[in-house]
């Protein structure tokens, strides 16, 4: 199929994975994450922009140094050059989705556990 049609909130709450690149087209990507309990995606700048989207769970968001509480439903947009970070900080795992536009990883990536990610040395590659 040409282009990305599936139930998005459905993949999001069953993902297990720290990170599982879905799609990714010529200028945007599509990823799932799940944060465990006290974890998190770790503080980065990206020079490109990021939209997440929380499907389950409660957490903080980061920009700047500036902290927010988020929980299912909240939606963040993070302009490039943006220190950010997502910390889970309820007591059940946190879903969310996020929108890397351009494109960030690998097409088809999957980092079971966020140690997996942080060995991975991988970069998009068009």
């Amino acid at each position: 199929m040409h282009g990305f049609v599936k139930n998005l909130e459905t993949m999001v709450v069953e993902n297990v994975d720290f990170r599982r690149v879905l799609y990714t087209a010529k200028h945007t990507q599509l990823v799932v994450m799940s944060l465990l309990p006290a974890e998190e995606i770790g503080e980065e700048v990206h020079k490109l922009d990021q939209f997440f989207r929380v499907e389950a769970g409660t957490g903080e968001v980061v920009l700047e140094g500036e902290r927010t509480a988020i929980s299912s439903g909240f939606a963040m947009v993070v302009p490039a050059g943006t220190n950010h970070n997502i910390i889970n900080t309820g007591g059940v795992s946190m879903k969310l989705y996020t929108l890397y536009s351009p494109p960030n990883h690998r097409d088809g990536v999957v980092h079971h556990t966020r140690a997996d990610a942080e060995a991975d040395d991988e970069h998009f590659v068009p």
